[in-house]
């Protein structure tokens, strides 16, 4: 007599499935011991989401923007400029663009110091690594009475989205002596034969004598109707 849970005679042998015991198998899965469950594979969307105002996800946001700010003053006036890198001159502009030298607590001095302090001794730039270093200094003194943290974090506000102005650019004035030149309908002489009565340049023909061979008397107002003349006629 064959016990129970016993195979038959000439029954393959299968082997247990992972994470499944030979209790729970007989047992229907549901034996005294317990059945582990399967392991199941942790997908990216079976992760809890971070949450997008955490400190690191805000702090994330910060840099990316700062560095934006960074690489647009770092190549302001500058064509070969790759923005990895910041000058002195654009060092100074930002801070003032920024208003970060406020007058009182961070002076001009003030800047050029930190900046000096933080670059290379050979060299005349500093990078955005050295940039965030050189703000941490001067939030210090630019948000006294806050901790160190919450200076910082003000202090990317002011440069956060933030461009190089066009502050100091020279702009073109109206003048009336320069309106006087440059007005073709005051023109005499040979410079007036330059121009057509609507100011545009005649180009060769207002800078050489060209040979009339058309036929008719120079300054003749009816030149080139002659044909039209002759046709209407017949």
């Amino acid at each position: 007599m064959r016990e129970q849970g016993e195979a038959p005679p000439g029954a393959a042998h299968l082997p247990p499935r992972p994470g499944v015991s030979g209790d729970s198998r007989s047992n229907g899965g549901n034996g005294a011991g317990g059945s582990a469950a399967a392991p199941e594979a942790i997908t990216m969307a079976d992760k809890p989401a971070k949450p997008t105002n955490s400190p690191e996800g805000a702090a994330a946001g910060e840099l990316s923007a700062l560095e934006e700010a960074f690489r647009k003053f770092a190549v302001h006036g500058d064509t070969r400029a790759t923005g990895k890198e910041m000058h002195g001159k654009n060092w100074s502009k930002l801070c003032k663009d920024c208003q970060i030298i406020d007058g009182k607590n961070v002076t001009t001095t003030d800047v050029d110091i930190v900046f000096s302090k933080i670059k290379g001794k050979a060299v005349r730039t500093i990078t955005f690594e050295q940039f965030k270093e050189a703000l941490q200094e001067l939030s210090k003194k630019r948000f006294k009475g806050k901790s160190d943290e919450e200076a910082l974090q003000e202090m990317y506000k002011l440069i956060e989205g933030k461009g190089p102005g066009l502050t100091g650019v020279t702009k073109t004035v109206a003048s009336p002596t320069v309106s006087r030149l440059t007005d073709t309908s005051k023109f005499t002489g040979s410079h007036k034969e330059r121009f057509d009565a609507s100011g545009k340049g005649k180009g060769r023909a207002g800078r050489e004598d060209l040979v009339d061979n058309s036929g008719y008397v120079s300054g003749y107002k009816h030149a080139g109707t002659y044909d039209h003349k002759v046709q209407g006629n017949k």
